[in-house]
């Protein structure tokens, strides 16, 4: 019985094929839009969750000034490596503290001259990055404290002074300063920023506030908590000792800011996922001109085949059979268009990830809950025509021309 119905359904689209392509077109475009924004949403979240995890693990970054409209930096005084000592000896739950100043300098190998970022700092900093080593070693102890000139390098800086030569126990020369290149850092690519994170040449802090900075002064400091330690619990701890050692008195602001990446993740991903949300709902309201357009077109078909439904009915036809001839055909429709729909989506948001450099997410659960939409839409919206046709009188709609 259902099989002769999907027949018969099958048969009155095929009888007017644009009419029916332009009815499906609706539930088309908002399938299609619902899957592509909650795709593009998802990766674009796990990529914002990606750069974040390549900064290191439960990071905070303590700077000095107060950051935001209306507020300025420029008169905040820097810390100390007395202040980076306080904090790892009177701070618990540390896994790294990572004194860092950064400047941009020209490095010279040979012939090979590179504008690169130089940062100053230990072997702490590449603890709390997670970066590690692709060759040679880091800083020993003794090479921190005595500020002696040796020099991490990153992948970028290797292949464009170096090239195919070894770079460990090379000489190179940053700005003014003769370096001894122990080290090659791994790769680690761009930053969510842009930038290139190898692009960088790293060095002993004593070296650099010596030769390079031209003082004792740190510019900011990294932390990485162990795991299982409360990051906002070191927050708040750091704050409070920064507070003492800076004799700042109740009442009155910070002029130093922690950032805890913790808190920055949750709230980036909590954001994109909230746009991926609304972009799926307001993509959502075109599965329901969708579904008008199916009873649009549904109840003109009911008009024009009233003469047929009046002979089916005068035959022996009962109301329940014509009632599903109608709602097959209008489920069938929307059943069509979702199935296209999904493809269409897909295949967009495939290529807008892939423009964008995103990861391609296809959520499974929206996909299903897109085709059930679909299938619902028709149902719903083809009830009404469907039902107008099986109530009909067939003595009327035998006389309707």
């Amino acid at each position: 019985m259902f099989g002769e119905t999907l027949k018969l359904a099958l048969r009155a689209i095929r009888r007017n094929l644009l009419r029916s392509f332009l009815t499906v077109l609706g539930v088309v475009i908002g399938v299609a839009a619902v899957i592509a924004m909650v795709t593009i949403g998802n990766g674009t979240t796990a990529q914002v969750t990606s750069e974040i995890s390549k900064l290191g693990t439960n990071l905070l970054f303590v700077r000095p000034g107060q950051f935001g409209p209306g507020r300025s930096s420029s008169d905040a005084k820097k810390f100390t490596i007395r202040d980076v000592d306080a904090i790892r000896d009177q701070i618990g739950g540390l896994r790294a503290v990572a004194p860092i100043n950064q400047s941009s300098q020209t490095v010279i190998f040979g012939g090979q001259s590179r504008q690169t970022s130089i940062i100053g700092s230990g072997g702490d900093y590449l603890i709390a990055q997670d970066w590690t080593l692709a060759g040679g070693r880091s800083f020993l102890a003794s090479e921190e404290r005595g500020g002696q000139a040796v020099c991490l390098i990153g992948e970028t800086v290797r292949s464009r002074l170096f090239g195919s030569t070894p770079a460990v126990d090379q000489t190179i020369r940053v700005g003014n300063v003769a370096c001894s290149v122990i080290g090659v850092l791994s790769k680690k690519g761009q930053s969510g920023m842009g930038s290139d994170q190898d692009d960088v040449v790293m060095m002993p802090l004593k070296v650099f506030q010596r030769r390079i900075g031209g003082s004792t002064d740190v510019s900011s400091i990294m932390l990485s908590a162990e795991n299982g330690v409360s990051t906002a619990k070191v927050q708040a701890d750091v704050e409070r000792l920064l507070r003492e050692r800076r004799k700042i008195i109740s009442g009155r602001d910070d002029d130093f800011t922690v950032n805890d990446m913790t808190q920055m993740a949750a709230t980036l991903t909590g954001t994109t996922t909230l746009m991926t949300g609304l972009l799926g709902a307001v993509a959502a309201v075109s599965l329901l001109v969708g579904g008008i357009g199916i009873m649009n077109i549904m109840l003109v078909s009911v008009t024009e085949r009233t003469r047929e439904i009046g002979i089916r009915l005068a035959i022996g036809a009962v109301e329940r059979q014509v009632l599903m001839q109608f709602l097959v055909e209008a489920v069938t429709l929307s059943i069509f268009g979702g199935v296209v729909g999904i493809a269409l989506g897909l295949a967009i948001a495939y290529g807008t990830v892939t423009l964008l450099g995103v990861p391609f997410v296809a959520s499974p659960s929206v996909i299903l809950l897109a085709f059930a939409f679909s299938a619902a839409i028709g149902m719903i919206f083809g009830y009404f025509p469907a039902r107008r046709a099986a109530q009909l009188n067939p003595i009327d709609a035998l006389r309707h021309e």
